[in-house]
């Protein structure tokens, strides 16, 4: 049986940018708040531990201090898988199209997300981004930008994250999620079992005015270490995900 169909991606936003300069102080301003952030986590976690079995291996691989988070994004559960596990609190860069009006828009502005407005140079997005990460906080980014439609990661990166790691000189944790792409087969009653995977950190030295192929480079080298991971982990499948991701993968 196919999979449940998801609904075409929206590339463009029509909003001006001013509609949204509001999430973006916020997000500067203030570390998401504890009793948004917490209650999210808590409910999403005994979701995802009851309806998806989702585990979890290498957490201890996440430093503190200042830290970009780099998940494979294959379904809007990602945001939670990747966070679930983890001490840290994450700010993660999502699509503008999620801050609709209603309590959606208030929970993620409270809980750290902030906009970036696809298919537009925005550049609020990257100065949210670089304040969180002054302040010793984690930035959430997908480096291959929209979900997946069908679980396959994308063949090449976007160079913002590869941006992102060269401006600030932060390390990177790679995360590969397996399984996660179908999470929406729920509606048909059926649940996948998700493994989280973090990687080892590492870092870039700090380039501030780095040239698009050099972010390009780096995007691309992230992109590679989720995949490593993440094929390591789908070869064997959920039940030997667990054993497979205790051995560190070869990466390129």
């Amino acid at each position: 049986m196919p999979d449940v169909e998801i609904r075409p991606q929206r590339y463009r936003d029509d909003r001006p940018p001013e509609y949204f300069h509001r999430f973006h102080v916020r997000a500067r301003a203030h570390e998401p708040e504890a009793r948004v952030y917490e209650v999210v986590r808590m409910i999403t976690v005994l979701y995802a531990l009851a309806a998806f079995r989702a585990r979890a291996i290498g957490s201890e691989n996440v430093p503190a201090g200042p830290l970009i988070l780099a998940p494979n994004h294959a379904s809007f559960m990602d945001h939670f898988f990747a966070g679930a596990f983890i001490r840290r609190r994450v700010q993660f860069m999502a699509k503008s199209q999620l801050f609709a009006s209603g309590p959606p828009q208030w929970i993620f502005s409270h809980g750290g997300v902030f906009p970036v407005r696809r298919g537009s140079h925005d550049e609020e997005a990257f100065v949210t981004a670089a304040a969180v990460l002054r302040r010793g906080g984690t930035v959430g980014m997908y480096c291959e930008g929209g979900r997946s439609r069908t679980g396959a990661m994308a063949d090449v990166a976007k160079p913002g994250i590869g941006r992102l790691a060269l401006d600030s000189g932060a390390p990177i944790v790679p995360v590969a999620i397996l399984g996660s792409h179908q999470v929406r087969n729920w509606k048909r009653l059926r649940f996948p079992k998700v493994i989280v995977r973090y990687g080892e950190p590492f870092r870039f030295d700090a380039i501030p005015d780095s040239s698009r192929e050099q972010q390009q480079a780096v995007a691309d080298l992230v992109l590679a270490r989720i995949r490593a991971m993440h094929d390591e982990l789908a070869a064997l499948g959920a039940r030997g995900a667990m054993r497979a991701a205790r051995r560190p993968p070869t990466f390129p």
